[in-house]
């Protein structure tokens, strides 16, 4: 345009220029400032920089800025604890709201019932004892079943429930707890879930430490007893004497003038059975035990496994609410629909109200025994909750695992100053839960701070191909009771050369872990002394050297025998004999008043009225 009129001289304003009119235009208006929202930040445990600076609405550029003002150098997905996001929130103006993972098990187990739903419900019923005392003799005779054939050894190593009629008419829920030490743990839940005990005591046998064990136990939970003195019938039975070894253990008897109702029965005679249900009974009466059914089902795990065709299948009591087919249920870390429920007569029941124990059938994982069973509305939920508790079981073992390992320097140094205990690694999988807490609780006790088993994995079910793996990656042993290896287990562990050892009887178990762990013990060093000799005189002979001609003072002397150099009175050397000559022949042994010459081995500097003294080092083995 400007060559086009040709008038070169015409100025045209600058972009600078324009800029500022433009400025002086809109300068008198007023720009409006957005006014900051507060916000209600919810702050979990740990949360990343990002994630934190999304919720409160602002950048996260200066949310770093602000902890490098801390003097914390932080990067944009970075997690930070939920102490240090709370200040920031706050620093910034918003509200910080904290909430726990934990709140997520919010609700699981229901609000108190009110009265008017609770309806009566069955007694739970424990039965305790010591070991062979017939507890499981006598629940066969109340059930006119025949548990005792199924055990190994007839030692019961599983925890069952049962259902019985009583001759009232009112129906009864067994539990039958095994008696042997290694259960104390499976004990003590059989207690928790219990409303009464029975507590059997062998007339022939009185009270055993497993007994007082139980009383122990129904103590703490403070559950009423009831004493049953079982095998009556036998011609060296004591009933008497049962009942004032009680009064030790501040049990007192009806019949001496207590509280405690005790009824003298015997399962092989069928005798006084009914009397004990009655019993039962009328104590169940007294507790007044209700439950409301109309509600979602809760319970407790009593026992666990994994069965081959039916997948991992969970002996559940209910304890209030209605378990149905089709609910999805949470216990500890695992969670399922219920595909079916199995009553303890093998009969499938469409649904278990309050004191019914069934077999729950449709878990995605075997659950731990004593873990709490509880119904939720959905599988998102189910998830929720079965994630954060499997999280948590992850970090507890390694919290366990680091500080029973220690770290790698703790671990020379022990080795080093010889303070480190050896350990025998094992693999130990079991037919159900119950069992396998068992045996580690066994082998836990087993050892002492020079030698101790390991557990380094623990399981329900058969010896997989995997248990093999890690078991000859860690040098361990493989133990399975009441299971077998598969086939591909089987090979591998030949291939491998790992040893698996199968039990059905848990004292067996504990010996052979016990014999083991002696022979790893270093052996007791014992000294064993054998004489004294005078050196009379210190000949040197050429290619031989220095030879002491000595005559033995007390017992006699040994070639071979480990010797120390004695000279007034002060340990100079201490060796083997290297040579044991009488006159020119060389000899095994020199007797005392006789005369010899000696050398030693690697030594030379003896002189005339020096002792020789002479003994033996005898290793002892030693055992657990």
């Amino acid at each position: 345009m400007t060559s086009a009129t040709g008038d070169e001289d015409e100025r045209t304003r600058s972009v600078a220029s324009f800029r500022r009119r433009t400025q002086r235009m809109t300068g008198h208006r007023v720009v409006e400032t957005k006014e900051k929202i507060m916000r209600e930040v919810v702050i979990p445990e740990a949360i990343t920089i990002q994630e934190l600076a999304n919720r409160m609405s602002e950048r996260a550029v200066d949310v770093i800025r602000l902890l490098m003002k801390q003097g914390e150098m932080k990067k944009i997905n970075d997690v930070i604890d939920g102490d240090t996001a709370q200040l920031i929130v706050e620093e910034l103006g918003h509200t910080a709201k904290r909430v726990s993972e934990a709140d997520v098990e919010e609700g699981l187990f229901g609000e108190a019932d009110i009265d008017d739903h609770l309806e009566p419900r069955p007694p739970v019923v424990t039965i305790m004892g010591h070991v062979d005392h017939g507890k499981t003799s006598l629940l066969d005779a109340i059930r006119k079943a025949n548990v005792v054939s199924g055990e190994a050894g007839g030692i019961t190593q599983h925890i069952g429930a049962y259902q019985v009629t009583s001759p009232l008419g009112g129906k009864i829920t067994f539990i039958d707890t095994p008696g042997h030490a290694a259960f104390t743990a499976m004990r003590a839940r059989g207690a928790k879930v219990t409303d009464i005990v029975v507590l059997v005591v062998a007339a022939d046998d009185g009270v055993m430490p497993q007994t007082v064990e139980a009383i122990n136990h129904a103590a703490a939970a403070k559950v009423p007893m009831i004493v049953a003195i079982n095998k009556v019938d036998k011609p060296d039975a004591k009933p008497e004497r049962v009942r004032t070894e009680l009064l030790q253990y501040n049990v007192q008897v009806e019949s001496m003038g207590g509280e405690t109702l005790e009824i003298e029965v015997s399962a092989k005679q069928h005798t006084n059975l009914d009397k004990l249900l009655e019993a039962i009974q009328l104590q169940a009466e007294i507790l007044n035990l209700q439950a409301n059914p109309e509600r979602p089902a809760e319970g407790t795990v009593i026992e666990a496994k994994l069965d081959r065709g039916r997948g991992p299948v969970a002996t559940v009591l209910v304890q209030r609410g209605t378990l149905k087919v089709g609910d999805i249920v949470v216990a500890g870390a695992e969670w399922g629909r219920v595909r079916a429920l199995i009553s303890d007569v093998g009969a499938n029941m469409p649904e278990a109200g309050p004191s019914v124990p069934v077999e729950v059938l449709g878990f995605n994982g075997t659950p731990e025994a004593g873990d709490r069973v509880a119904v939720v509305e959905n599988e998102a939920r189910a998830r929720e909750i079965t994630e954060y508790r499997e999280r948590q079981k992850r970090e507890n073992a390694a919290v366990r695992l680091s500080t029973g390992r220690g770290s790698l320097a703790d671990m020379m140094a022990a080795v080093k100053a010889g303070t480190g205990a050896r350990e025998l690694p094992l693999v130990v999988k079991a037919d159900v839960q119950g069992s396998v807490e068992a045996i580690i609780g066994a082998l836990d006790k087993v050892g002492n701070d020079e030698v101790k088993a390991r557990v380094i994995h623990s399981g329900v079910g058969g010896i997989t191909e995997s248990d093999i793996t890690l078991a000859e990656a860690s040098g361990a042993a493989v133990i399975g009771f009441n299971v077998r290896a598969h086939k591909e287990a089987r090979e591998a562990a030949e291939r491998t050369g790992t040893e698996i050892r199968y039990y059905n009887i848990i004292y067996n178990l504990v010996d052979d872990v016990k014999g083991v762990l002696s022979g790893l013990l270093a052996p007791t060093l014992r000294e064993e002394f054998l004489g004294n000799a005078q050196i009379l005189e210190v000949f040197n002979i050429s290619k031989v050297g220095k030879v002491a001609g000595c005559r033995v003072t007390d017992g006699h002397v040994e070639r071979g025998a480990n010797v120390r150099l004695i000279r007034d009175n002060v340990v100079i050397h201490e060796g083997k004999l290297s040579t044991l000559k009488r006159f020119k022949d060389e000899v095994k042994e020199v007797q005392v008043g006789q005369e010899c010459g000696m050398a030693f081995e690697n030594y030379q500097d003896m002189r005339a009225g020096d002792v020789i003294e002479c003994y033996r080092v005898e290793e002892i083995k030693r055992t657990l």
